[in-house]
């Protein structure tokens, strides 16, 4: 028998195969042939491997193919995209990974400072387009909008990151009514109003489009911040009011659920690890992949309505105790 092919593709960082996997994967009827010549008699050899191979090459995409599909997620000629909260944390991640990708994308954020830093520090800055301006107010929302609009001509992705800073001592016993007005407004208000306004263009034109939402653990885990997990848990459910009503105008809508993530604004004390079997705290980086995942309509075509889960497991125990009140 001939000498077999090379072994398994090498993997890249992100655990998919390196540029060079065309010469390096193992073709599938490789391992149908080399059982097929150890037990079969010489008389019939030829027309098992024949009938084999023929439908495997029906089932599975040609090696140097096969991963086409993930070389290509997005079309820079036709895709754009909308990203709040892009300034820092986990919608600066995403929308840099967004630009690398090709896609014209806008960083939206309340700090021009942090916007100009995150577009400078981006694979493709060329491809960002910056806009400033604090979206617990509905006529920013809609100067967003317009602006997006002039800039890209039509919104395909949306990627909903922007939240108010978090306090912790703003429990239940503590949190005044602007505090909870303002991340209702920012996380549950704006993101209904982006949404709903965006796709309404989408249909006009018979688009398909991809929306994401940045959840909480806590939109179903108590976090000791009501005015917070009560407006993610808003989200939670406007996900799938959403993704209910545009799926049939080809439009998805899910959700990003990020764990214990050492960004955005969220300092986390390092012996939280210990309650996360991945055995550390998360990144902002570590969503980007799923996000960009969730969003290309060439991967995730037939999911809308779902929520991913990036927490190193932090989900499987709840890790807060009870606010101590004075």
């Amino acid at each position: 028998m001939d000498d077999p092919p090379p072994g398994p593709a090498r993997r890249s960082a992100t655990g998919l195969p390196s540029e060079n996997h065309s010469a390096s994967l193992v073709p599938p009827r490789f391992f149908w042939e080399a059982s097929v010549r150890r037990a079969a008699p010489q008389w019939c050899r030829d027309a098992i491997v024949a009938s084999a191979c023929g439908a495997l090459n029906w089932l599975l995409p040609d090696p140097e193919n096969a991963m086409s599909l993930f070389s290509t997620p997005f079309d820079p000629q036709r895709d754009t995209a909308l990203v709040t909260g892009a300034g820092n944390g986990i919608g600066r991640a995403i929308a840099q990974a967004l630009v690398g990708e090709g896609v014209r994308t806008v960083f939206a954020d309340v700090s021009a400072e942090r916007v100009s830093a995150a577009i400078g520090a981006s694979e493709r800055p060329e491809r960002a387009v910056p806009w400033v301006g604090d979206l617990a107010e509905l006529d920013a929302c809609d100067a967003l909008l317009a602006a997006s609009h002039a800039a890209l001509g039509q919104v395909t992705h949306f990627v909903h990151s922007a939240s108010p800073p978090r306090r912790e001592a703003d429990h239940a016993l503590a949190v005044d009514r602007r505090t909870w007005q303002e991340m209702h407004a920012v996380n549950l208000d704006a993101g209904f109003h982006l949404a709903r306004e965006i796709a309404k263009r989408l249909i006009a034109a018979k688009r398909p489009g991809s929306f994401l939402f940045l959840t909480s653990l806590h939109a179903g885990t108590p976090r000791n911040l009501p005015h917070y997990s009560t407006a993610k848990a808003g989200m939670a459910m406007l996900v799938k009011e959403l993704a209910k009503t545009f799926g049939r105008h080809g439009i998805r809508v899910n959700a990003l659920v990020p764990g214990a993530i050492a960004a955005g604004g969220f300092v986390a004390d390092a012996s939280l690890a210990r309650h996360i079997p991945l055995g550390r705290l998360g990144e902002a980086k570590d969503l980007a992949p799923m996000a960009l995942t969730v969003l290309s309509n060439t991967l995730s075509a037939y999911v809308t309505g779902a929520a991913f889960v990036v927490d190193g497991g932090l989900s499987l125990t709840n890790w807060f105790d009870a606010p101590v009140l004075e």
